[in-house]
C-alpha cells in the first residue's frame, strides 16, 4: 500500500493511501463519520484491488489526516469537494469511480454540487443519504434510535465517549462483530476528536438538484438490515437520481463492505468495469 499527503480545502493535510496498479481504473472509496480509511481495509488488501487502484483517504478530522479545531473547517461544502479533487487531481486519477459511505456520500456529494461530474466515470452511493439538518424528513430522523444518533461521542468525558462508540459500531453491522473487529473497529473511531464528531454533522444540506442533474452512472447500495441509514432515507436517495441503480443485501447492515465484501466488491467491479469498457 502506498501513502501520501495530500494538500486539500483550505490547505488541510490529508492522509491518502492506494493500492493495486497505478494504471488501472480508480475507485476512490470514502469512509463515513468518525471513521477511518481503514474502514475499506477488506477492499484494499483483496482481490479488488487486483484489478483497480483502490484509493482511500482519511477525512478532514479524522484518522492521520489534519484536524483543524474550528467548527468551520467541517461545516462547508465547498471544503470537503475540494478535499476530493486534490485527491484526484494530485494522484492524477482519470475518471475514477467515487464510493461513499454514509457521510462519506454527503462529501461525493459536495464533490458534484461544487465541480460536477465531468471528472468521474461514475459514482457509488451506500448507507447515505441526499438531505440532511433542517432539509431532512424530521419523521424519518425520529425514527433513528439513540445508539445511532450516537451524541456520548460528542462528549470530552473519554469514557461516555468510548461507551457511545462501542454502541455505536455495534449498530453498524446486522451480525454481532468478532472481539477482534469490534475492538479494531472502536479504535479507528476512537482517533476522531470529539469536537470534529459534533461539527461534521451539524450541517443543512439538500443535494437532491444537484442529484437530479448527475449524468454519469450511478449504483445505490442498502443493507436489508439497516439501522443507521433507514430505507426511506435510502428510496430518498434513488428517487433523486435519474435512472440510478439500486441494490439491496440481505443480511447486512450499514457496512455492507465490511460484512458481505465478496458481493460487494464483486458489484462494484461490474460496475466499474463495465464504465471503463464503455468509455473504451
Amino acid at each position: 500500500m502506498r501513502h501520501h499527503r495530500v494538500r486539500g480545502g483550505g490547505g488541510v493535510g490529508l492522509h491518502v493511501v492506494d493500492a493495486g496498479p497505478r494504471d488501472a481504473p480508480a475507485l476512490v472509496l470514502v469512509h463515513g463519520w468518525s471513521q477511518h480509511y481503514l474502514s475499506w481495509a477488506k477492499q484494499l488488501a483483496g482481490p479488488l484491488a487486483q484489478r483497480f487502484r483502490v484509493v482511500a483517504f482519511d477525512l478532514r478530522g479524522h484518522g492521520a489526516s489534519d484536524k483543524p479545531e474550528a467548527p468551520e473547517a467541517y461545516q462547508t461544502s465547498r471544503l470537503w469537494a475540494e478535499d476530493v479533487a486534490a485527491v484526484i487531481t494530485s494522484l492524477a486519477l482519470a475518471r475514477p469511480v467515487l464510493v461513499g459511505w454514509s457521510m462519506g456520500g454527503w462529501v461525493v456529494q459536495d464533490y458534484l454540487r461544487h465541480f460536477g461530474p465531468g471528472a468521474l466515470g461514475g459514482v457509488v452511493f451506500t448507507g447515505t443519504s441526499p438531505r440532511i439538518g433542517r432539509h431532512a424528513d424530521p419523521a424519518v430522523v425520529a425514527m433513528r434510535k439513540p445508539d445511532v444518533r450516537a451524541e456520548g461521542m460528542y462528549s470530552e468525558d473519554q469514557g461516555r465517549q468510548a461507551e457511545a462508540a462501542i454502541a455505536f459500531v455495534k449498530a453498524c453491522v446486522a451480525s454481532p462483530l468478532s472481539k477482534r473487529d469490534l475492538a479494531y473497529m472502536v479504535g479507528l473511531n476512537m482517533l476522531t476528536p470529539p469536537g470534529v464528531r459534533r461539527a461534521a454533522r451539524m450541517r443543512d444540506e439538500d443535494w437532491r438538484r444537484d442529484l437530479a442533474r448527475l449524468e454519469v452512472p450511478a449504483l445505490v447500495i442498502q443493507g436489508a438490515a439497516e439501522r443507521v441509514c433507514l430505507k426511506p432515507m435510502f428510496e430518498d436517495m434513488v428517487a433523486a437520481i435519474p435512472g440510478a441503480r439500486s441494490v439491496i443485501y440481505p443480511g447486512a447492515g450499514h457496512a455492507p463492505f465490511w460484512e458481505t465484501p465478496e458481493r460487494f466488491d464483486a458489484d462494484l467491479a461490474d460496475f466499474a468495469a463495465e464504465l471503463h469498457e464503455g468509455a473504451a
